[in-house]
């Protein structure tokens, strides 16, 4: 098997992105300059694209969309089939006052008002709490390459739920999509507006202008389609972004304000006589406050259905706890309500965290879109502080995503001084609670057709625990062969999956197990001489060594520790030869690989530890040894042998 795993295995992406990964981390071969070169067509091309906001000083705004889009080939009329625009009905409108096609010999087609439709966004249909959350849709018909679509969109926004505050983030299109791009954007003078624009972004110098009789502010950007001034990378820092939020401190207590329990006049938390209740009943058989906090946890996180909405599609608006607990489902902001409500009796008040912000998030201006995940800190004492994601459903309790940690996060709370505004910006940790170990056993069997038949078991304890956790529990019993063949192919088997089993998602105590049975005809040519197998065992995933730049750090990640062990039997009259093994130590990792091979079964193991996170650049050298001792050893085959047929002997004439 060829497949590499990254620190691990390598489906790690792969439930995620639900396509097979290639190499994982490893040195690929470099792509011919013509083909580097090549850029395939793009599906479709928007010609024009035209942007304009209008802030008014108590907080509402307009936005104005104006899109013309040339259709390249099938793939771009698949894409723009459906025009999808999602908006809060509570506080926004959505226009659509025009939609039109131009077709490249002459002649126009108008979009009936019948194509348009006004539903619960997808995400929200089967929960009612939410179903101001929406989709307006407009089906384009007849639509074909060569066409030129126009639409323009309005968005009204009448008192949102953080008004009279605005905002509004923005970057520029770099990846060769917008032709000529435009954007304005209008503030009234009246407002203290912070605007920052990123320094290698095209910069737009603001107009004072009078509007009604009052005056604003006007900026204007106008992109054309070389984009020579834009550099930097698609994805990093916005463009420019806008706020009326003076500090960072001020957004941290008003968004507390909206997620956190209501307050007394005493300043302590309201907390619904059912929740309480509840709360009593979740922790009766727990005996200290610790064990209190973790039943509770796996109540909101498991009990509680996350209601698959972007961060903020509610204006962060919440519901009450006592209606959350009822309704039996939440979105993140909501389960973090919840849960503070259920868990202030057993530990200290307890603060949402907001993560998924550029790194350099607490340099820029406050906007609260910045951030794409909500997480939650509690503690029961000053030294036991923990991290969750309760919104994941199948974490285990104090194991947050690997994306996240070691990451600046914003915490919310509404009760610190001013002095202390420092600390509403805090690292993630980087330590599991539990060691990370992965382990992968192999039974299998070679046929004397050459056929291999193998039974493949996974235990794993962290960050791959928790992907393969998600991507079962996400997916319907029925599909879960698809997703173990997904697995499969990425360990390199290509046959058929014919079973598939593993351990309860729900079940968080103890490490996640997957098991799965897969058959692979004609897995060796018994026709050859000799026959040359790897061993039934995927690749050890190793980060690549730096290139260039020797003081560069090389990140190793959490520790973890790999076992890996196969046992095949081989069919009748088969003899093997195995390869020598391997042992590799240094302070920062250690790897060994034993095989063998008695009578007609082959065994092959291999271990590896990473110990630490991180190495200086100056150790390079001595980092690039390491890796390729690993890889040597992997590309080493064992050799099979079989012995020929005897025919039958000849019966003797009588």
């Amino acid at each position: 098997m060829k497949v590499s795993l990254m620190r691990g295995i390598a489906f790690s992406a792969l439930f995620l992105l639900a396509v097979p990964l290639s190499a994982g981390s490893r040195t690929q071969e470099p792509k011919k300059k013509a083909e580097a070169k090549a850029e395939p067509e793009l599906p479709a091309q928007i010609e024009l694209l035209e942007t304009k906001y209008r802030f008014e000083t108590n907080g509402d705004s307009r936005k104005e969309v104006y899109a013309r889009v040339k259709i390249n080939n099938a793939l771009g009329e698949e894409q723009f089939a459906r025009l999808k625009f999602q908006y809060n009905r509570s506080f926004q409108s959505v226009e659509i006052p025009l939609v039109k096609i131009i077709h490249p010999r002459g002649g126009t087609a108008e979009i009936l008002p019948s194509a348009i439709a006004d539903n619960p966004d997808p995400a929200v249909v089967n929960f009612p709490a939410y179903q101001e959350v929406r989709q307006k849709s407009v089906r384009i018909l007849g639509l074909a390459p060569g066409d030129l679509l126009e639409y323009r969109v309005v968005t009204m926004t009448t008192h949102p739920p953080l008004a009279p505050n605005f905002w509004l983030e923005h970057s520029f299109d770099r990846m060769g999509v917008v032709g000529h791009e435009a954007f304005e954007l209008s503030v009234p003078a009246s407002r203290k507006v912070r605007v920052w624009i990123r320094p290698d972004a095209p910069f737009a110098s603001p107009k004072r202008t009078i509007d009604g009789g009052h005056p604003r502010i006007l900026y204007k950007w106008e992109l054309s389609e070389n984009k020579e001034k834009l550099t930097g990378e698609q994805g990093s820092d916005p463009d420019f972004l806008v706020s009326t939020f003076g500090s960072w401190d001020s957004l941290s207590e008003r968004l507390a304000g909206l997620l956190q329990p209501p307050r007394a006049e005493s300043g302590s938390w309201i907390i619904p006589a059912e929740v309480s209740r509840e709360a009593a009943l979740l922790t009766r058989e727990s005996k200290t406050d610790r064990e209190k906090v973790q039943a509770i946890y796996n109540f909101v996180s498991q009990k509680i259905k996350t209601v698959d909405l972007p961060l903020g599609a509610t204006g962060f608006r919440t519901r009450p706890a006592g209606e959350v607990l009822s309704s039996g489902y939440a979105t993140a902001e909501d389960k973090f309500k919840l849960f503070a409500a259920l868990v202030r009796p057993f530990s200290y008040p307890p603060a949402a965290s907001l993560t998924g912000a550029p790194p350099s998030a607490e340099k820029l201006i406050p906007v609260p879109s910045l951030f794409g995940h909500l997480l939650v800190q509690v503690s029961t004492d000053r030294k036991d502080g923990s991290w969750l994601d309760p919104s994941l459903e199948v974490a285990p309790f104090g194991l947050v995503p690997a994306s996240f940690r070691g990451k600046s996060a914003f915490a919310l709370d509404d009760s610190r001084s001013v002095d202390l505004a420092a600390v509403y910006w805090e690292k993630v940790p980087e330590d599991l609670p539990f060691a990370s170990a992965q382990s992968v056993e192999v039974s299998a069997s070679l046929t004397a057709d050459g056929a291999l038949n193998a039974k493949v078991r996974y235990l794993m304890r962290g960050d791959n625990e928790l992907l393969l956790r998600v991507a079962f529990h996400k997916t319907l019993g029925e599909k879960w062969k698809e997703v173990a063949q997904l697995l499969a192919l990425s360990d390199g088997f290509r046959g058929k999956v014919t079973s598939v089993t593993t351990s309860d998602p729900y079940d968080t105590k103890d490490p996640f197990s997957v098991e799965y049975e897969v058959t692979q005809p004609k897995f060796v040519n018994w026709g050859k001489k000799p026959v040359r197998i790897p061993a039934i065992l995927p690749l050890v995933g190793l980060p690549d060594p730096p290139q260039g730049d020797s003081t560069a750090k090389i990140e190793l990640g959490t520790p973890l520790e790999v076992n890996m062990s196969a046992i095949v039997k081989l069919p009748p009259g088969a003899t093997a030869r195995v390869p020598p093994g391997t042992s590799v130590k240094r302070d920062y990792a250690e790897f060994s690989s034993e095989y063998a091979v008695q009578g007609d079964t082959l065994t092959a193991s291999r271990h590896l530890h990473f110990l630490m996170r991180e190495l200086p650049g100056e150790r390079a050298f001595d980092y690039s040894a390491f890796v390729r001792a690993v890889q040597n050893d992997e590309a080493q085959d064992f050799t099979l042998e079989r012995p020929e047929k005897q025919a039958p002997a000849a019966t003797a004439k009588n």
